[in-house]
Parts: C-alpha cells; sequence; structure tokens
C-alpha cells in the first residue's frame, strides 16, 4: 500500500509542473536566504571578533593598581584613643609584574590555553621634528605577539620581526605615523614619563583597523622596552594568553585564577557590549532567517491546501476503494516531503552561490578586502532540518484535512 500511495502522490506532483515549480521555488528562496543570512552575519561576528583581538587577547593578567587607602594606623576597638588619618594616599609598593615567567608557567599548566605573550607597556610622546604626539609605547616579544595577535597579517610596510634584528627599530600604527608625519625609514624620538629620551628608526607600519590604536600604538621589541624603563629580564606590564575557543574566558580564567596572585581578567569583563553587539546580530539574523522559511511555508501550505481541494473527488473514490485516512495524509505529506527535499538541496546550492558571490565583492575595510561571509556547516544542516520541519507542517494540515472527507457527500455533490 505505501509504495501505491507514493504513486499517487507523484502523479499528483507531476500532473501540474508548474504547481510544482513554484512550490519548490518557494522552499529554495526560504534556503536559500536563511544560508546566505547566517553566513553573512556570521562572517561579520567573525571579523568584528577578529578586528577587536588584533590588541586585545582572551585573557589578560596585570598588576592592578588602587583600591582602598593603604591603612597606616589600625584602629584600636578599645581604649581612650582616638587616632585619625586625613587624605590618606595609595601607596604602591609594586609596580607592573615583576617575574612574568611564575604567570607564564601557571597559564601554561592549564590545557586550555594555546598562546602566550608578555607586553611592557608605556604612555610616551613621539616626537617628529616640531611635531609632538601621546601615544602608547608596546614592548612585545616578536615571535609570541604573532602567535597571539597574528601582528605580521596587518603590517601595511616593512617586518615586524625587524625589531628582533635592531634595538633601535620601532613600528608604527598608520595613524600615529600619519599625525607625526613619519615614514618607513625616518628617526623619531620618544620621551618617557620620566624623562627618558630615545631616538629610533621607522621600520614598518601596521594598520590593525581600530582607528583609536593605530592613531596611538607604536611597538618595539621587549627588551628595548625593559632598558628603557631599566627594568629587569622578566618584567612586563601584563601577560596575554588566547585559548582554544574565546567564549570559554571566563571559565579559564576562573580556572586560573588561584594560582596567579595578579588581576586575571578574561576579555568579556571589559568588553561586554562586543559580546552583546555579537549576541544581539545573531538573534536578528535567526529571526529574519526563521520569517523567510515560514513564509515559504505558508505558501507551500497554499499550494498543498488548493491541491487537496483540487483533488476531492479523487480523494473521495480512494477511499470508497477503500483507503483509509492515514494513507490519504501519507499521499500527501509524500508531496510536500519531495517539494521540501528538492527545493532544499537546491537552496542549499544556491545559498552557497549567493554567499559565494557576495565573498568576493570588493569592500575594503581595515584588513580585509571583500565583505566577510562565513561558511559553517552547521547552517547548512540546520537550514535543511529547518525546512524540511516547515513543510511537514505545511503539508500535513491539508492532508489531515483530506483524511476526514467523507466519500459519500463528496460523490453524491
Amino acid at each position: 500500500m505505501a509504495n501505491v500511495n507514493t504513486k499517487i502522490s507523484w502523479v499528483h506532483l507531476t500532473s501540474k509542473i508548474r504547481q510544482l515549480i513554484v512550490a519548490v521555488l518557494s522552499v529554495t528562496f526560504g534556503i536559500s536566504m536563511y544560508i546566505f543570512m547566517n553566513s553573512f552575519m556570521n562572517g561579520v561576528n567573525g571579523a568584528q571578533t577578529e578586528i577587536t583581538f588584533t590588541t586585545m587577547a582572551h585573557i589578560r593578567v596585570y598588576n592592578e593598581q588602587g583600591g582602598e587607602p593603604t591603612i597606616l594606623i589600625p584602629q584600636d576597638s578599645g581604649g581612650d584613643t582616638l587616632r585619625s588619618v586625613r587624605n590618606a594616599r595609595h601607596i604602591s609598593y609594586t609596580e607592573g609584574i615583576r617575574n612574568a615567567q611564575e604567570v607564564v608557567r601557571a597559564l601554561q599548566n592549564n590545557k586550555e590555553v594555546v598562546n602566550i605573550t608578555e607586553q611592557v607597556n608605556q604612555n610616551v610622546f613621539f616626537r617628529n621634528g616640531v611635531t609632538k604626539v601621546s601615544g602608547t609605547l608596546s614592548g612585545i616579544d616578536v615571535a609570541n605577539e604573532i602567535r597571539v595577535f597574528n601582528t605580521a597579517q596587518y603590517m601595511t610596510e616593512g617586518d615586524v620581526n625587524e625589531l628582533e634584528r635592531r634595538s633601535d627599530a620601532i613600528v608604527l600604527g598608520t595613524g600615529l605615523a600619519n599625525k607625526l608625519n613619519a615614514s618607513v625609514g625616518d628617526n623619531v624620538s620618544l620621551t618617557t614619563s620620566d624623562g627618558v629620551g630615545k631616538i629610533l628608526r621607522v621600520t614598518g607600519l601596521m594598520q590593525t583597523g581600530t582607528g583609536s590604536v593605530d592613531k596611538s600604538r607604536a611597538l618595539i621589541s621587549i627588551n628595548t622596552a625593559r632598558q628603557l624603563l631599566s627594568k629587569n629580564k622578566s618584567y612586563a606590564t601584563e601577560v596575554l594568553a588566547n585559548i582554544d575557543d574565546y567564549n570559554k574566558a571566563r571559565a579559564v580564567a576562573g580556572d586560573v585564577r588561584p594560582n596567579i596572585r595578579y588581576k586575571t581578567e578574561a576579555w568579556q569583563e571589559g568588553n561586554g557590549q562586543l559580546e552583546s553587539a555579537n549576541t544581539l546580530r545573531d538573534i536578528i539574523a535567526i529571526a529574519v532567517s526563521l520569517t523567510i522559511l515560514i513564509v515559504a511555508g505558508f505558501g507551500i501550505y497554499n499550494i498543498m491546501n488548493m491541491t487537496v481541494n483540487e483533488k476531492m473527488r479523487e480523494i473521495a473514490i480512494l477511499k470508497a476503494m477503500g483507503f483509509e485516512g492515514r494513507d490519504i495524509v501519507q499521499i500527501f505529506l509524500v508531496q510536500s516531503v519531495i517539494i521540501g527535499l528538492i527545493g532544499g538541496f537546491v537552496g542549499l546550492l544556491l545559498g552557497f552561490i549567493i554567499a559565494s558571490i557576495v565573498d568576493r565583492i570588493p569592500f575594503k575595510i581595515a584588513s580585509f578586502d571583500t565583505l566577510p561571509i562565513s561558511y559553517l556547516p552547521a547552517d547548512y544542516i540546520l537550514a535543511m532540518v529547518f525546512g524540511l520541519i516547515i513543510t511537514f507542517v505545511a503539508g500535513y494540515l491539508p492532508a489531515r484535512k483530506a483524511s476526514k472527507v467523507d466519500p459519500v457527500e463528496i460523490l453524491r455533490g
């Protein structure tokens, strides 16, 4: 009986090719738009995250200054003596991380941590001729910096590895270079807050895509920075680490925090707006995509409903011949599933083609040359699943109506 039901379903589908094409196109359009919207939004989220993590690690360890003022004279709970200290000040006995290797070893003990680097950061004044600009000087461990931030990818001129070869080399952000009117090969002088000065040669320019960073940041080797600040060879202002999945940063930071005596902070703690923006974009993409699929489902429902009305006499004859209600339901469900499968596979292919075309559209922003598109297998699987579910429901409702037809009333009418 199942084989007969399938044959009847196929005859119904092929009897009106135009109607079949319209139904298939409804599913194709819905699934292709679902694929494109999710690929594009995931690409945008990935691009935003990539730009953000060009200068920000997943986990940051640093020596936090501030807090409650130091209690110089403990207050007695008893006695007649009253002690009072006015205008209490913070007393900082340590600055930065004195032994960064201890922090590095603590981070390395966690299997989720994949890359670690140290930095020595200092606010300085840059000068080129009469132009004087304030900014941030970052002393970096070049090899580890590239592993954590992929710094070499953002070099527009020169080679970041030159910092390791020359103690007088400096890499400027493109915005900072424009402010100083400096280019590769020029000499710039810098002065620290303690009045220490040094002349460095520009060996490269870097553009991360974050305007505030590119306009204020410069890189030198970490050893040069330590010498400039008269610090020991294990000194760092912060230790930065990346993990396998940046979404797990809070959990990993919580795991390593007891083993580190400095402030250990996950990226979400200081950048909640980025996480919120990604979540909001995901919600919008899913809402728009599901709306498109549901609209396609209504189109299939209308077509299947029209088919039921047109085939009412045939349905009555089938029931009079002994076909049961579940057979009628199966006949129309098979039709909707076939429409869903054909439209689904064509929609997946069309969605991939549209995403590929958009992926090649020139769009220059930061280090990107085209619009960001992400090709995630999960999007294609979910699109097919959602498409089949919606077509199944859209086919079931008219099929259920057809199964309750009274053949006597139809044939008499």
